[in-house]
């Protein structure tokens, strides 16, 4: 059965996703810690607590793994980049990168970046992954530099990468904001969509070793560009977020 490697697998998007594919791959879901994690999806998975800003721990994690899922990082788009973006947004999936080139199974790496890598532009501007990057804060800044190191590894040592620029995640409806303005519902992107949208970055095949996609539901006005992301990877998603507000 196809190896799937999940790191940041505690998190909100990776806990979603484990419950989405535990079925029908061998899934490896790597963190630093899973005393919270949800018991029942610890069932028939392989649990690695490591540190993986930490170059050591990367030895031997990707023996046998087919495809990695990058969700480790820090999200909070007000860290400190000293103490809380250095280690985690730029030590750690370069240590990722590093050990790629070694591995004799690996496929292809699909990565999170982030709608913070262009959220500098008028938020009347519908962005695409092709306009110049433009980030809000630090945190987008950093997203900048996984999609460069992508690309980087993508185009010189051939490791096959997708990046998906994630806009706001709602794991279930009940995270919808009922009084959320034109903008707030552009940027929606359910738990459904991304699921969807993983799975069709599984099964493509690319015309080049690198891609970037933009990741939103299907809202009446999306804030990012989801084209290409229907055209390159069969994306089709069902929700949005206009129409679950009422507000069409």
């Amino acid at each position: 059965m196809t190896s799937i490697l999940i790191t940041g697998a505690t998190g909100t998007i990776g806990t979603n996703l484990t419950r989405h594919l535990k079925d029908r791959y061998d899934l490896v879901l790597a963190d630093i810690d899973f005393s919270s994690f949800p018991e029942e999806l610890m069932d028939r998975v392989t649990l690695v607590e490591k540190d993986l800003t930490k170059l050591e721990s990367w030895e031997g994690l990707l023996d046998g793994v087919d495809y990695v899922i990058q969700l480790a990082g820090n999200p909070d788009a007000e860290a400190d980049f000293y103490e809380e973006l250095v280690a985690m947004n730029y030590f750690l999936p370069q240590n990722l990168y590093k050990y790629t080139t070694e591995s004799t199974t690996l496929k292809r790496i699909i990565f999170a970046s982030s709608i913070h890598a262009s959220d500098a532009y008028p938020k009347n501007v519908q962005v695409k992954t092709t306009d110049q990057n433009r980030p809000a804060d630090l945190y987008g800044v950093s997203k900048v530099y996984l999609e460069a190191l992508a690309s980087y590894y993508a185009f010189t040592k051939g490791v096959e990468s997708i990046g998906i620029r994630i806009g706001d995640y709602k794991a279930d409806d009940s995270e919808l904001d009922p009084d959320s303005d034109s903008y707030g519902m552009s940027m929606y992107f359910s738990a459904r969509d991304m699921n969807h949208l993983i799975d069709c970055c599984l099964e493509a095949e690319l015309e080049e070793p690198y891609l970037l996609v933009n990741g939103l539901s299907n809202n009446t006005f999306p804030r990012l560009d989801i084209d290409s992301a229907r055209v390159k990877l069969g994306y089709q998603p069902q929700d949005n977020a206009f129409e679950k507000l009422g507000k069409l």
